[in-house]
């Protein structure tokens, strides 16, 4: 894994801008492996090291907030625009207050997705330990074999790294559920064209006990308070 400046880190999950997280550093607020981290430029691997912010970080954020988006294809999930990609998830949302989205959607994958300025959730959420379950719908081009969900269910090499056992369900002849513990780039895309198969649809349905249910493509609502409980609960 590639390390990562600490700021960009934080900036990344939603817990403050690069600018505001230098200020954060600066003021020893922010703690790495249970160090407090003050020198500016720090690098740290997102997968292994184990970041904490004080609390009067927490104190310091705003009114805090949970969405459940349903992405359509073609938002890229970011908070920044680019020449190249501009169209971006928050567009979709429609308030005065900053929120960042809790991980990521390709471009072309649809379905749920969370944005938030609760940056310790979405670290919580987000990080390998986690194993934060999510699961998806995806149809392929062709008929699916028993050997290619078998192959799927045990593992994948990636990259040189076989991919954790996967729980994966057919649900029609060119259709599946599968369900992710980890977070590799393009995973299921990626594993599905090792066992022959080819993605022309991927939906995300459920983050943890969070479904998607009929909340229409392009629209958002506000978590209840019992969603944000489970949420929390869970990670």
């Amino acid at each position: 894994m590639e390390l990562i400046r600490l700021n960009k880190y934080l900036a990344g999950r939603g817990i403050a801008s690069r600018r505001e997280a230098d200020r954060l550093i600066a003021d020893g607020l922010i703690s790495v492996n249970g160090k407090v981290i003050r020198e500016m430029g720090v690098k740290i691997n997102p997968e292994k090291d184990k970041v904490s912010v004080s609390d009067q970080v927490i104190k310091r954020q705003q009114k805090l907030i949970y969405i459940a988006l349903n992405k359509p294809a073609g938002y890229v999930t970011s908070v920044k625009r680019t020449q190249v990609e501009k169209k971006i998830v928050t567009d979709l949302i429609k308030i005065n207050e900053r929120v960042y989205p809790v991980g990521r959607l390709d471009k072309d994958t649809t379905g749920l997705l969370i944005l938030t300025n609760d940056g310790t959730l979405t670290y919580k959420l987000t990080h390998p330990s986690s194993e934060c379950e999510k699961e998806y719908e995806v149809t392929v081009d062709g008929a699916i074999k028993g050997g290619q969900m078998d192959k799927l269910k045990a593992g994948v090499k990636l990259w040189g790294e076989k991919t954790k056992e996967t729980q994966v369900k057919k649900i029609g002849s060119r259709q599946m559920r599968i369900v992710l513990t980890e977070g590799k780039n393009r995973q299921i895309r990626r594993i599905c064209q090792k066992v022959g198969l080819s993605v022309i649809q991927l939906k995300r349905i459920r983050i943890k006990r969070l479904k998607l249910g009929n909340l229409p493509e392009g629209k958002w609502r506000k978590l209840t308070p019992e969603e944000v409980k489970m949420l929390k609960n869970a990670a």
